[in-house]
């Protein structure tokens, strides 16, 4: 009997040493640092220039009072307390050879240059830290910002996290963005051009409010066209303490369905070219806060159907880019 061969043993992508078709953060992490390495996830007090009047208030309208750091622990406790709280629990889980400091909530480059020194190079000392990622927005990168920056990419493996969301001025005006897709683009490029040891990842939203499927894969096409380091997909999920919150138990926004965001996620994924990490294919949020999709609570399962329709349809991650 001719035995039958496994979804890893036959999977054509390239960037992947199991039945994953796309190149996982994980495959990623072990294959720059050669051992399992994980995030841990910082809150630094933040805020951002949507909420502080800057260029808006509120914030994002997705975004709840923390930031979208969710699973952050609070600001009040230090970088160090928050960092060995996570360590700790981690390592009674797995067996990791480091971690990464991730600054998360709101807007991590959004202060004066001593504090943003202060916080990072603080995390940078932490036991086995092996990295740092910083989640920021393309307007709030100061020129003596971005120049520690270039410096910190010189000494560690450092990766700018840019939220975007839409490459649609309408969408983000109408999600509360604060900047357009204009201003990303000349801050995606002054980074690449003055600190280009620099990872840059890219955040985008799947199924943001009057957006068509076509648009969001508009949005994943022209920014697999820059050639970003990572690029995270997002579900837009729907929390209490969020603007968008009050609009959906209203009735004025309804989520992707399951089945939808699966189609969506695979489609995107083949637009996507192959060396691009993938940081992230879907989005939870706490029991406590969450509205809506209630289908988003079982992420490995939404990703494990990503992976058998990737398998049905014999499709990769960018078998169809150009």
């Amino acid at each position: 009997m001719t035995k039958k061969q496994t979804q890893a043993a036959s999977n054509p992508f390239s960037y992947s040493d199991s039945n994953k078709r796309y190149h996982t953060y994980d495959y990623y992490l072990r294959h720059t640092f050669g051992g399992k390495v994980a995030k841990l996830t910082l809150d630094g007090g933040f805020t951002c220039p949507n909420i502080d009047g800057t260029c808006g208030t509120g914030g994002c309208i997705y975004c709840g009072g923390n930031g979208s750091g969710h699973f952050t622990a609070p600001a009040t406790l230090s970088i160090g307390e928050q960092y060995r709280a996570q360590r700790e629990k981690m390592q009674r889980k797995w067996d990791i050879t480091g971690y990464i400091p991730y600054f998360q909530a709101h807007t991590n480059t959004y202060a004066p240059l001593e504090k943003l020194r202060a916080l990072f190079e603080e995390a940078l000392t932490l036991p086995d830290a092996v990295g740092l990622n910083i989640a920021t927005r393309a307007d709030c990168l100061q020129e003596d910002v971005l120049a520690y920056l270039k410096e910190l990419s010189e000494r560690t493996v450092l990766t700018l996290e840019l939220g975007l969301q839409t490459v649609h001025d309408t969408t983000a005006a109408l999600i509360n963005r604060g900047h357009t897709f204009e201003e990303f683009l000349a801050a995606y490029q002054r980074i690449r051009a003055r600190a280009p040891r620099i990872r840059i990842g890219v955040h985008l939203i799947l199924g943001l409010p009057n957006e068509t499927h076509e648009m969001m894969l508009d949005t994943v096409r022209r920014v697999a066209a820059l050639h970003p380091d990572e690029i995270k997909l997002h579900l837009l999920y729907v929390v209490s303490d969020a603007p968008l919150g009050a609009q959906y138990l209203a009735g004025k926004y309804t989520p992707l369905a399951r089945e939808e965001y699966v189609e969506l996620v695979v489609r995107c994924l083949e637009l996507i070219p192959p060396d691009i990490v993938i940081g992230r294919l879907t989005g939870d949020a706490p029991l406590s806060t969450l509205l809506a999709p209630r289908w988003s609570t079982g992420k490995l399962t939404v990703l494990n159907d990503i992976d058998k329709k990737l398998f049905a349809e014999n499709t990769w991650q960018g078998k169809c880019c150009k």
